[in-house]
């Protein structure tokens, strides 16, 4: 594992707005100091409702942060993405942060081997397709199914999908979100499998786990989130 500092938060802070209340604010997250290497896994801990996954779509730049900064070494400098104009936030999610959600959220009428290929970088058309087809065999969805949407798929089949978009960009940093939630034991395997190798390429991964003997074949240290109401 690297000393390379991949992605750091420092002081970062969020809250909610609930404008159908009053305009009541609701605190979750405050003086979030996170730090991720290269080749590193962070899972976020905590019980739920404390925050985690607000802290990842805000490490991804999906929440806005009320205070604080997210840094992501992107192009061999540190970018700040909780104050980078929207084109930077593209550009970074384009060539450094990855984020696999637990829900595939896609085009319509879009085959599966085109939704994985178009995630890849860097290569060809013709090498995108053959890799997105080998990560689809691998995560076992058939080769009959690559040419249909996957809005046909199963829950568990979108998450597959949706796992080999996310890894096919081998991006530096990378997000994950339940990635073994709709996955029996031996398709989870598969993810551990891939983690490993990504966290071997270099990869700083970031994840929620909230299968505990996935986590703990995963993870490198625990990042605990602690509920804000139980911190006062």
């Amino acid at each position: 594992m690297s000393t390379t500092t991949m992605l750091r938060t420092e002081g970062l802070e969020k809250q909610f707005v609930l404008h159908l209340r009053g305009g009541l604010r609701l605190p979750v997250l405050a003086h979030v100091d996170l730090h991720v290497a290269a080749g590193e896994c962070v899972a976020l801990v905590g019980p739920s409702g404390a925050g985690k996954s607000t802290l990842l779509r805000a490490l991804y730049g999906n929440y806005h942060a009320d205070a604080g900064r997210i840094l992501v070494r992107h192009e061999g400098a540190l970018v700040d993405i909780a104050a980078a104009a929207p084109r930077t936030v593209v550009r970074v999610r384009a060539d450094t942060l990855g984020y696999v959600s637990q829900f595939l959220r896609v085009v319509p009428r879009v085959p599966a081997l085109d939704i994985v290929a178009d995630a890849a970088r860097g290569v060809s058309r013709e090498q995108a397709r053959e890799m997105a087809a080998a990560l689809l065999l691998r995560l076992h969805i058939p080769a009959r199914m690559h040419a249909l949407p996957p809005a046909t798929f199963s829950g568990g089949e979108q998450q597959r999908v949706n796992l080999a978009r996310g890894f096919i960009g081998g991006h530096p940093v990378l997000l994950l979100d339940e990635p073994t939630a709709s996955l029996d034991a031996a398709r989870a395997d598969i993810v551990v499998d891939m983690i490993a190798e990504a966290k071997q390429n270099g990869a700083a991964i970031v994840g929620i786990f909230h299968d505990v003997a996935v986590r703990d074949r995963v993870a490198d240290r625990l990042h605990h989130v602690t509920p804000l109401q139980d911190a006062a």
